[in-house]
């Protein structure tokens, strides 16, 4: 699906929040390597990343635009790509249809600002009105920031996974999954 823009003055700069098209895909590749490397947060390594195509990558806006039960909203401050958040149906079944699945992540240089919290607001919004019962999310151990956030929102933890996700210096960190009920 695909919203209206929405334009938010954030200390004297013009925050903008967009869908994604297409021609944004050969943009995204570098942006997901990139925030990849800076935190531990994430899925996967930033070398990882180098592995997916721009072919991929339209293929994730198209499946985020086209669909009314999906959405890819990227945030850009004084014109510059800072970060996005999307979401999707979690699962592939009816029996999952009212479940949304978040995702969201910004450049490190620009948290802590604010924006991460206005583009949540804006994807839980758009959430709620696409008549999802459920919004859910998962977190990685030890980001203290995002799961303060989320909890501000009102999302609980219901679970987490021990050792989800082992780095490549041997350490480990648990998975959080973090609910809201909508309806």
């Amino acid at each position: 699906m695909k919203i209206e823009p929405r334009t938010y003055d954030l200390n004297g700069r013009k925050l903008v929040f967009r869908s994604a098209v297409r021609e944004d895909a050969e943009m995204l590749l570098p942006y997901l390597k990139r925030v990849c490397g800076e935190t531990r947060f994430l899925l996967r390594e930033a070398d990882e990343c180098k592995e997916m195509t721009i072919e991929q990558e339209e293929a994730f806006i198209n499946n985020h635009t086209e669909n009314e039960k999906a959405c890819l909203i990227l945030a850009e401050l004084d014109g510059e790509y800072v970060g996005n958040a999307s979401f999707d149906v979690a699962g592939g079944s009816r029996r999952n249809a009212h479940r949304a699945d978040i995702g969201i992540a910004l450049y490190l240089d620009y948290t802590g600002m604010g924006i991460g919290k206005k583009l949540f607001s804006l994807i839980l919004e758009t959430i709620e009105n696409c008549g999802f019962e459920t919004a859910e999310l998962t977190v990685v151990e030890g980001n203290n920031r995002a799961i303060h956030m989320y909890e501000s929102f009102g999302f609980v933890e219901v679970g987490r996974i021990p050792k989800a996700n082992k780095y490549d210096d041997g350490t480990y960190a648990a998975k959080i999954h973090m609910v809201k009920f909508l309806s």
